[in-house]
């Protein structure tokens, strides 16, 4: 087996942006061969996703955003494992994409369980009401409301929102793949947008 050299490591390290032992593992997985490394680790990635997700990230970037004519606002903590990950430009772009997003959707929460439980049963109420003035049955009414409270959902929870520059991807299938390619867990942990006047 080859002897892995610091050098070779900090050279995947930097053309991947993962963590040094994902780096030196990869190494050794691939005889010291550093383009093999990063078949094999990106083969690897998709799978490593899902291990992640316990893991803490609480590194990464306030990022602000400014709408042309600065009457609309957006700050946005962005959250990675390292402090290496939050300074690639992959994580960066990232993070500035979001906070443009949010300017552009105006979206309410970050996830589903973060809308208030007031709001969510007062549009529960409208949607209700609307199908007992369309004449529905009750226990299609029911069927109606929950797709209305769906579609609610995937217009104002960030996660679920189609990206305002691909709309074919949601902001989490953004960060799916976002963290795929740089081998950390990332997310969006809160935002506040701010409106000239309000």
């Amino acid at each position: 087996m080859a002897e892995i050299s610091a050098k070779s490591v900090m050279e995947l390290r930097k053309s991947t942006g993962l963590g040094m032992m994902d780096c030196k593992q990869a190494l050794k997985e691939t005889d010291g061969d550093i383009e093999k490394a990063v078949e094999y680790l990106r083969k690897k990635g998709m799978a490593a996703v899902e291990k992640r997700a316990g893991r803490e990230a609480t590194d990464g970037l306030i990022v602000s955003y400014i709408h042309p004519g600065s009457r609309l606002g957006v700050l946005v903590e962005v959250n990675c494992e390292t402090d290496f990950v939050a300074r690639t430009e992959d994580f960066q772009q990232f993070a500035r994409d979001v906070s443009m997003h949010i300017a552009a959707s105006q979206p309410l929460a970050v996830k589903r369980e973060d809308i208030e439980t007031e709001l969510l049963e007062k549009e529960r109420a409208i949607y209700s009401e609307q199908a007992k003035n369309e004449g529905k049955p009750e226990n299609i009414a029911e069927k109606i409301v929950q797709g209305r409270i769906e579609k609610f959902y995937q217009e104002n929870c960030l996660m679920e929102q189609n990206f305002v520059k691909n709309p074919d991807q949601t902001i989490e299938q953004m960060i799916t793949e976002l963290t795929a390619k740089i081998g950390e867990k990332i997310g969006v942990r809160r935002f506040s947008c701010f409106r000239l006047g309000e």
